[in-house]
């Protein structure tokens, strides 16, 4: 009689949990809920801070004390790229070990000296397409892709976005590479300071899920300068919400970003150098943002006044775009939704079960 795979998720020690560590205790939870065993393992206890808040959108996984975990061969391991030590317990027990490469920065930094992920027994999972490239390519090695997934009954547009007449507002996150936030921002207002002076920047910064939702409903643009990246999570809220993104992909950001206007009409053309998948959104050349290289303060500033000047024209032709990326977005947030990711893990493991 063949034996139920149970599953348990490592839980770095971090003291307030960003998204990744929320995108590990969903998977737990969607595994749990469907009657799977499947247990969060904390290194420590559960930290402090708007990540660590109990969510009305899933159920916790049940958990195992780090003291108390005893993995057996049967069992599957789930650790993220950064933690490399954290596999120990799974090796130690021949577990299968899955390593979650949520962001491809990290994957290579973190591995002790004269260690390489070739030698290791391990299996990938990636969290978009950029990013099993990059394992593909460092580790010879295919990952299946398992993308996250946001809350859209709580991240939507609201009925109505404030008047542009009050001024154009820009949400941003300054905890993203917060000191090129600041000279996208001197740099727009130096190209052209009537039109800065029309637009206020919106700053998102210890606030709640529910904060954030609210910020990005009120604001027009969003501002995004977070790299490297795996597969963001803000600028889909954003579109979600019914922004305009503009700013950096992060390099994974490209398993959904997609530029909404023409290289000869672009101030500051930039297009990824490596393949993209195909995405439904962009299926008639249509866009979801105005992106640029990362760290490319002038092209950013610049996408950015584009913008502005989207929202502030009195053009048909120009009001059409818009509406035409926002559209877009609003499609590009419906194809990450948290339905979408409960049934690809549940896919996934299906898949683990069988192997």
């Amino acid at each position: 009689m063949q034996v139920a795979m149970k599953s348990y998720f490592f839980l770095p020690p971090v003291r307030q949990a960003a998204g990744g560590v929320t995108v590990l205790r969903r998977m737990a939870s969607f595994l749990a809920a469907s009657g799977r065993e499947a247990h969060l393992v904390p290194r420590e206890m559960q930290g402090e801070g708007p990540g660590w808040a109990p969510s009305e959108s899933f159920v916790e996984a049940p958990i195992v004390a780090w003291d108390k975990l005893a993995l057996k061969s049967g069992d599957l391991w789930v650790v993220p790229e950064g933690w490399v030590n954290a596999l120990t317990p799974g090796l130690s027990a021949g577990a299968r070990c899955l390593v979650y490469v949520q962001n491809w920065a990290y994957l290579l930094s973190a591995l002790p000296e004269g260690v390489s992920w070739r030698m290791l027994p391990v299996d990938f999972l990636a969290v978009s397409d950029p990013v099993a490239q990059f394992v593909a390519a460092t580790t010879g090695r295919e990952a299946p892709v398992l993308r996250p997934g946001i809350d859209t009954n709580l991240f939507s547009a609201p009925k109505q976005k404030p008047s542009v007449s009050d001024g154009v507002r820009i949400a941003y996150m300054p905890r993203k590479n917060k000191a090129l936030a600041k000279q996208i921002r001197e740099t727009f207002s130096a190209l052209d300071e009537s039109l800065a002076a029309r637009c206020h920047f919106v700053e998102i910064a210890g606030m709640t899920a529910q904060g954030v939702a609210e910020a990005l409903q009120s604001a027009h643009i969003f501002l995004a300068t977070g790299f490297p990246e795996g597969c963001p999570l803000p600028p889909l809220e954003a579109m979600a919400c019914g922004c305009l993104p503009v700013g950096y992909m992060g390099f994974g950001g490209a398993d959904y970003m997609r530029q909404a206007i023409a290289p000869e009409s672009d101030p500051a053309p930039f297009a990824p150098w490596w393949p993209v998948r195909d995405v439904p959104w962009a299926a008639h050349g249509g866009g979801n943002g105005l992106w640029s290289a990362d760290a490319d303060i002038l092209g950013a500033a610049l996408h950015l006044k584009t913008a502005a000047e989207w929202f502030l024209s009195g053009s048909p032709q120009v009001a059409q775009t818009l509406a035409a990326t926002l559209a877009n977005g609003r499609a590009t947030a419906a194809a990450y939704t948290l339905d979408v990711q409960r049934q690809n893990v549940l896919d996934l493991w299906q898949r683990y079960e069988s192997t």
